[in-house]
């Protein structure tokens, strides 16, 4: 990464943070919304369909459709007059992908949690307005949950959303807000109106609720967590039949679960540069968390993301510098 990369990166703008945008070159921008688009890999769109989800005009989509397809990110099906994700696109995520047997022990967590609540425990990652599954693990019984890795979901109407909005820096989220407001304002207000009680809420307890927000049939509880993989904030979160689980068996039962599996996912990000690529690792029983009225206390973790050193500093899943809180 260059020196102006890395000084985007630790001001939060390559992190998807809106109050960058003056340093964003608009055309690479509007070539990821496009691509954006293709949430399956079998998915087939024409350029009017992308031009209505991307809010561009045709004569753009057009050309940015045609630059893709001679990238090899895009592959035109005549006979359809429609196109699909190229074989470039998913070479360049099947390599990543391969790289991260991290998802392979993260998956094993969740499903840890899973076996013992019955709803969707979700790893998830900030992409603009949405949130995308990376990993999930799902209960055998947990009826009318139905996201599976590669799902979005959005940032404004769910648990996850919430709490990765809280644990953003005020000024980033506000940023964040604001563009949504501008473009889909609707879906804004219910995110706005609850930030501070939110932020309130994660600074007290370290998680966040959100009961009926996405469906009146759903609750949630989210634990945002630095990721220096990702240099943002990543969310593991769980839904469960709001029949099941009011808020208040949500704080008293399934928070104190989810705070341990935070402890043990922060542990696995933190150490990703290490032996976490040994095929020779093994499953190990989730550790205990410390804590004090409900909050994660005193374990050592260790950020190499700033100025390129090893420095230990308390755990917390929520900091305050460059972008963070």
């Amino acid at each position: 990464m260059g020196r102006r990369s890395e000084r985007l990166s630790r001001q939060g703008i390559l992190a998807g943070d809106p109050s960058g945008e003056g340093d964003v070159i608009q055309v690479v921008s509007r070539a990821f919304d496009v691509l954006r688009c293709f949430e399956g890999h079998e998915a087939r769109l024409g350029n009017l369909e992308i031009s209505s989800r991307c809010g561009l005009p045709r004569s753009t989509v057009s050309r940015l459709t045609h630059t893709l397809t001679r990238m090899g990110q895009l592959v035109y099906l005549p006979r359809d007059q429609k196109y699909r994700i190229g074989p470039s696109a998913v070479a360049m995520s099947t390599s990543m992908m391969k790289g991260l047997q991290l998802r392979n022990l993260i998956r094993l967590r969740l499903q840890d949690v899973a076996e013992q609540l019955p709803g969707t425990v979700g790893f998830v990652i900030p992409d603009r307005f949405h949130l995308v599954y990376l990993e999930y693990a799902r209960a055998p019984n947990a009826l009318g949950l139905h996201e599976s890795t590669g799902s979005r979901i959005a940032i404004a109407s769910t648990a996850a959303g919430h709490a990765y909005t809280a644990a953003l820096d005020p000024n980033v989220a506000g940023a964040l807000i604001a563009e949504m407001e501008r473009e889909i304002p609707e879906a804004a207000k219910p995110l706005k109106l609850r930030i501070e009680a939110n932020r309130q809420l994660l600074r007290e307890r370290g998680y966040v609720v959100a009961c009926g927000l996405w469906s009146p049939h759903i609750n949630g509880l989210a634990v945002p967590l630095w990721s220096p993989q990702y240099h943002t904030f990543v969310v593991v979160t769980i839904g469960l039949l709001s029949a099941m689980y009011d808020e208040k068996r949500l704080h008293k039962e399934v928070a104190p679960q989810m705070l341990q599996l935070s402890v043990a996912v922060a542990g696995l990000l933190e150490g990703a540069d290490a032996d976490i690529f040994s095929n020779r690792l093994e499953r190990k029983p989730l550790p205990a968390a410390a804590h004090n009225n409900n909050k994660i206390i005193g374990t050592e973790e260790i950020n190499e993301l700033e100025a390129g050193t090893r420095r230990p500093r308390s755990a917390r899943s929520v900091r305050a510098r460059d972008g963070r809180r």
